[in-house]
């Protein structure tokens, strides 16, 4: 399987990670052009999905140190797993409180973080939530940002299968 192998090699590399980390810094940069300058209110679950962007980042920040060592790669790669899977299970609670308004299943009203780690208050302009979490403001081509958040975040968790199996094949 020649697409595996190049993956492989293509894992040890620094400009995979270094691809992903982009990856993330465009999505964020997306996210608070939408905030700051096309004036969209963030909601709570905005808030968890964009946490779960970073920890999308701190994955490929951690796979830039040492790509080559398969410890630290096999971190990385489930430091990248964890954040998408749970950025996708966000996002499709985030569909569905969209799609499926009820008075019984609504997000928070505020953004909770562990007391080590209040970054609503570190960074208010990057964490902090005042929009409704059931209110569609944005759209394109028919999907809502949630909805685009699902396939991203699944799109990160096929590249990543792809990526973990090509580690059980000889590189090129």
């Amino acid at each position: 399987m020649n697409l595996f192998a190049s993956l492989n090699q293509f894992s040890k590399n620094r400009i995979s990670w270094l691809l992903l980390l982009l990856f993330v810094v465009f999505f964020e940069g997306a996210a608070l052009f939408f905030q700051h300058v096309m004036m969209l209110s963030p909601c709570v679950m905005c808030i968890y999905e964009r946490v779960a962007m970073l920890g999308v980042g701190g994955a490929a920040l951690f796979g830039l140190i040492a790509p080559n060592n398969p410890l630290v790669r096999w971190l990385g790669l489930a430091a990248w797993g964890a954040s998408a899977y749970k950025g996708l299970a966000l996002s499709l609670q985030h569909v569905d409180y969209q799609f499926n308004p009820s008075p019984f299943a609504t997000c928070d009203l505020f953004v909770t973080f562990p007391d080590w780690a209040p970054l609503n208050q570190w960074a208010p302009w990057m964490f902090e939530a005042y929009g409704d979490c059931s209110k569609i403001v944005w759209q394109f081509m028919t999907l809502s940002m949630p909805q685009w958040l699902v396939i991203i975040f699944a799109g990160n968790l096929v590249a990543l299968a792809f990526i973990v199996i090509a580690q059980f094949f000889k590189s090129k």
